[in-house]
């Protein structure tokens, strides 16, 4: 028996230290691209390759100088900035009444906001695509900020609704109970209480507008870049070393923002957890 137990013993860890090699492997896999890039947008050679021939920020400056560049850089910004508000503002709203109140067709509404977060942004691309062509609708910058306001909207409602079921309904019902109205007990006591969920939100709903490509790409309108299409469109013509400069910029934005995010969160917020 004592030998089987052991057999058995050696066979787990041998077991547990595949998993965890595996594991090893599969973040190689993932995260040796991103690494590979952030190291070559310092290469001094106009070939984006190995070996590297020495250490320049000379493609950063010429990333700089591209105008089509800070054109696209420009406008995902705005679009990411007002998909980021309008959600906020719409998603807050919807999780409180999804939350705190009962009325009819509650499901229905629910499973409706939450869907564009369950559908591949590809179909939803193509199917809004069809649509305007159907109704004979061209391609707008209000259309595409929809569009990204449709896709990012589901995350809010769900930070913001999981924020909510922590709260205790009591520290309302008490504002309440002393005379305050629902507006006041609202800025009071219930936004305090969401605001890290909000700031969440906010990030997370940036992030997602900003590096957006799928969608942008059927819902942009004609001759106009975003980021993530203006880098489709430089490989298209050909490997520039600019674009490791900004994919490494764009690197920085989409995972620097929300660890800062996260730090500035737990340092402001961290006492009302």
């Amino acid at each position: 028996m004592s030998g089987t137990r052991q057999v058995e013993d050696a066979s787990g860890i041998w077991g547990w230290r595949a998993v965890k090699l595996v594991t090893v492997l599969v973040y190689i896999f993932m995260f040796a691209p991103i690494l590979v890039t952030v190291i070559l947008s310092f290469n001094a050679s106009m070939f984006g390759g190995f070996p590297m021939t020495g250490l320049s920020l000379q493609w950063y400056g010429k990333l700089f100088q591209n105008e089509a560049v800070l054109r696209a850089f420009k406008t995902s910004i705005w679009i990411a900035l007002l998909t980021a508000a309008v959600c906020t503002v719409i998603g807050v709203m919807a999780a409180l009444a999804l939350t705190r109140y009962e009325f009819r067709g509650k499901h229905w509404m629910n499973t409706l906001v939450i869907m564009p977060a369950l559908v591949p942004e590809t179909i939803l691309g193509v199917g809004l695509l069809l649509l305007m062509k159907w109704a004979n609708q061209p391609r707008t910058y209000l259309l595409l900020v929809l569009g990204h306001i449709m896709l990012a909207l589901p995350f809010v409602v769900l930070v913001v609704q999981a924020r909510l079921i922590g709260v205790k309904r009591v520290y309302e019902e008490a504002s309440l109970s002393l005379g305050a109205n629902r507006f006041n007990t609202f800025r009071e006591v219930t936004l305090p209480l969401l605001m890290p969920a909000i700031v969440a939100s906010v990030l997370l709903v940036f992030t997602i507008s900003f590096d957006n490509i799928t969608a942008s790409l059927f819902w942009r309108p004609p001759g106009v870049e975003t980021m993530p299409t203006q880098i489709l469109a430089m490989l298209k013509i050909s490997i520039s070393p600019e674009i490791n400069a900004l994919g490494t910029l764009m690197i920085l934005i989409t995972i620097g923002l929300p660890l800062a995010g996260g730090l500035l969160g737990r340092i402001l917020f961290g006492n009302r957890q």
